[in-house]
């Protein structure tokens, strides 16, 4: 397709004022398909300051950036105002150093993880890899620290970890997630397949009573976040500090060093727990739902706070 000359102008614009551009689906606290998260995540595992354009709030930029540098998918990424590539090259740039190397960083460490996989699990993996000549076990650890195994060809100059006599093959990312990790084979009440004990994942979302989150609150121990719309925080609000996902806060929270003790709090509990959820797959390491919501702070703590 043919560029409007005021589109190219916006793009140029855009890649003009910053040095290091990824048009991607979401905004990086929130990608919103799995390709964007993986570039998001090499992004941030390097450490390296980019500008993002969320291409969904953008229809236009979203098929120009397209025409723009002649390549047909999102995420799209822009260094010194040259195009890069998209999602698997951006992996691949990453796992090799030359990304790094562009963008002026020091070589990564590519030091392969301690891992251990217990006699069950290589038995069943050494099944599943004798019907694949010529591929090996690769494992790939999220920002969320979800496992997704493949079996993948065989890359010699991949990062790779061997234990029991079964090689598994690393992107630059999960390497570093997966130092430490115990791969077995179960088949009990938890299901039947593989499963990963992490040591490096943030510990699960933990349930808090009303009154021990006012408590800590007042003690200086705990942020409290009420992640009600500012119309049900003015029906009944707890007379205690607290912070809110409005507007710019929630970006502001997402900046927050990821060990600092986050509370959220909803009307009954089911908002507030998806809120941290988020927050955890964020990296964030000490997270709480307080359980019950509004009603069990009314209940337990204040019931001046009205009910609705």
């Amino acid at each position: 397709m043919s560029l409007d000359p005021a589109l190219r102008s916006r793009i140029d614009s855009l890649l003009q004022s910053n040095r290091v551009v990824l048009f991607m689906k979401g905004q990086p606290s929130m990608p919103q398909c799995g390709f964007s998260a993986k570039a998001v995540g090499v992004l941030n595992g390097l450490g390296v300051d980019y500008a993002h354009v969320n291409v969904l709030a953008d229809q236009e930029i979203r098929e120009g950036i397209k025409a723009y540098g002649d390549w047909p998918t999102i995420p799209q990424l822009y260094i010194d105002g040259e195009l890069v590539g998209g999602s698997d090259i951006i992996v691949q740039m990453a796992d090799s150093g030359e990304l790094s190397s562009v963008l002026g960083l020091q070589a990564p460490d590519r030091t392969p993880p301690k891992i251990t996989i217990t006699p069950a699990a290589v038995e069943m993996l050494k099944s599943a890899l004798a019907d694949a000549p010529g591929a090996s076990l690769a494992l790939a650890i999220d920002a969320s620290f979800q496992p997704d195994f493949q079996l993948a060809p065989t890359d010699a100059n991949a990062i790779a970890a061997e234990s029991n006599g079964l090689r598994v093959q690393f992107d630059l990312a999960s390497a570093r997630r997966a130092e430490g990790i115990t791969i077995d084979w179960v088949d009990d009440i938890r299901g039947r397949g593989l499963a990963i004990d992490n040591p490096n994942a943030p510990k699960p979302v933990q349930e808090l009573s009303a009154r021990e989150a006012d408590d800590r609150v007042k003690a200086g121990q705990l942020t409290l976040v009420d992640v009600r719309p500012a119309d049900e925080r003015a029906i009944a609000s707890v007379a205690a500090p607290f912070r809110t996902v409005d507007g710019d806060e929630r970006a502001a929270l997402e900046q927050l060093p990821k060990d600092t003790p986050l509370a959220f709090l909803c009307h009954l509990g089911g908002r507030s727990l998806q809120a941290a959820e988020h927050f955890r797959g964020l990296g964030f390491s000490n997270v709480y739902n307080v359980t019950g919501g509004i009603d069990a702070w009314s209940n337990d703590v204040d019931n001046g706070v009205p009910k609705y």
